[in-house]
């Protein structure tokens, strides 16, 4: 269908007011927040306002197999929201409401382009929590969370966004409207496609609505800093951590060169040193002071040079800042960086440490590693010049060997995308058939985010 034709027809499904077709304005559509990615410039965004406005775009565009790539803020890391030329962006930004808070259910309904600080904002306020915290929340909506499975410092007590996915709204390809899970706790009548979506990065449905489970707010949280001679003494604290029977809310590490990154870029006073833990519990009564104590005696144990536990909020909030400068800090060390979210099991985290500076310096590459590493998630980042461009697709080609042979996976946040594809096939091996036959059932035209996880 010629594209004068396509965005008549949309206009008209969904009124003109909906559909941008300016060339400056789908520019700024054409990539997300991938480091050099740029993708095509879409035939249109579109902004629906209701599972009605999805429907009839994503029906018009099978019968005429137009490729529909879903959107929710462009925060993603692996080009999962690039599109592609002559196809169109969905975007959920318009829908962005909170439909309702059950207090006596721990549960709350919500449309897919809420943003995530809002909606936890407006939970707490009722003395409720929503844990997942991924490091876009900010700006990040809960549907793109839910379409990557999205973690953060949390996730290592609380669990990622699959875990307080209830029941989902959807709409499938060819338009039909579809609620998938239960509003209750508990469910098990059928298959759990709910699951199936979860994850899914767009390429079999949009998703218009979330029931999402809610948990009591915990009424205290300490935070805890501890500095570290190597990180491999840094690593070998986080498992006895975890030995001592402690489930810290957080455990976020950055190495050597991130805390010289940040300590120069925001000119903070921390001490200088090769590795830094940031350490939160939380929870109900004395039992969270009793924690920290722990945590403290347990970075004591295994060679913390300093560890201190914050006296009050602000200085809470000055431990934070730490890590939360952390990304623009590096990327002012060279051209470009490439971040790489690998996860291993906690206990085999030592080794990943060690593979990666060997990697980095057999290259003569600069690499900066922090992350979640209470649940084995480390962020990679190896800094390069232009120059230096094939030397860095070698090194990540043997990260990833590395992050395999320890029986690990490629992607611990981040996705798949576009970015990862080639890799996929050696962790999914077999089932990777498997992917690719449920996408060709629900979307037998490819035209849900067409060019993400595989290609079939």
């Amino acid at each position: 269908m010629e594209e004068r034709k396509v965005l008549k027809h949309l206009k008209e499904l969904v009124g003109s007011e909906k559909v941008k077709d300016s060339y400056t304005f789908r520019v700024s559509y054409s990539y997300d927040a991938t480091p050099m990615a740029v993708g095509e410039v879409p035939l249109a965004v579109v902004f629906p306002e209701s599972s009605e406005d999805v429907s009839k775009i994503l029906k018009f565009a099978n019968e005429n197999k137009i490729p529909v790539f879903p959107r929710g803020a462009g925060t993603g890391l692996t080009g999962g929201a690039i599109p592609k030329k002559g196809g169109i962006v969905v975007s959920s930004e318009k829908m962005n409401r909170i439909l309702c808070v059950e207090v006596e259910n721990l549960s709350a309904e919500v449309e897919a382009g809420i943003i995530t600080f809002d909606f936890q904002k407006e939970v707490e306020k009722l003395g409720l929590f929503y844990p997942p915290d991924p490091s876009s929340y900010r700006y990040s909506t809960i549907g793109g969370n839910i379409a990557e499975n999205a973690g953060g410092p949390r996730c290592v007590k609380y669990g990622v966004t699959k875990d307080y996915v209830l029941q989902l709204e959807v709409v499938f390809p060819d338009g039909s409207v579809v609620s998938l899970g239960s509003k209750t706790v508990k469910s098990v009548a059928g298959y759990d496609l709910k699951s199936l979506v979860v994850g899914s990065e767009g390429t079999l449905c949009f998703i218009t609505k979330a029931r999402l489970r809610l948990i009591p707010k915990p009424k205290r949280v300490i935070t805890i800093s501890a500095f570290f001679e190597t990180p491999e003494d840094a690593s070998s604290c986080i498992t006895g951590i975890f030995g001592r029977g402690i489930l810290p809310s957080a455990c976020e590490f950055m190495d050597g060169n991130s805390i010289k990154t940040v300590k120069n870029y925001g000119n903070l006073k921390i001490p200088t040193a090769d590795a830094l833990l940031i350490i939160e519990v939380d929870g109900f009564g004395e039992e969270v002071n009793c924690q920290a104590e722990e945590v403290k005696r347990t970075c004591e144990v295994f060679g913390a040079k300093l560890v201190k536990i914050a006296e009050n909020e602000r200085e809470r909030e000055e431990l934070w800042k730490v890590r939360r400068m952390l990304s623009p800090a590096i990327g002012r060390l060279k051209d470009n960086k490439i971040n790489e979210d690998v996860v291993v099991p906690r206990s085999k985290l030592t080794e990943l440490l060690s593979g990666v500076y060997k990697i980095a310096e057999n290259y003569d590459l600069t690499v900066v590693n922090f992350g979640h590493a209470g649940d084995g998630n480390i962020h990679v980042n190896f800094m390069y010049s232009d120059e230096e461009k094939d030397k860095v697709e070698r090194a990540i080609d043997e990260l990833f060997e590395l992050v395999l042979m320890l029986d690990g996976s490629i992607t611990g946040e981040h996705g798949v995308g576009i970015t990862k594809k080639k890799y996929l096939p050696e962790e999914a091996k077999k089932s990777l058939e498997l992917m690719k036959k449920i996408k060709k059932l629900i979307d037998p035209n490819n035209i849900m985010n067409p060019g993400k996880v595989f290609d079939l």
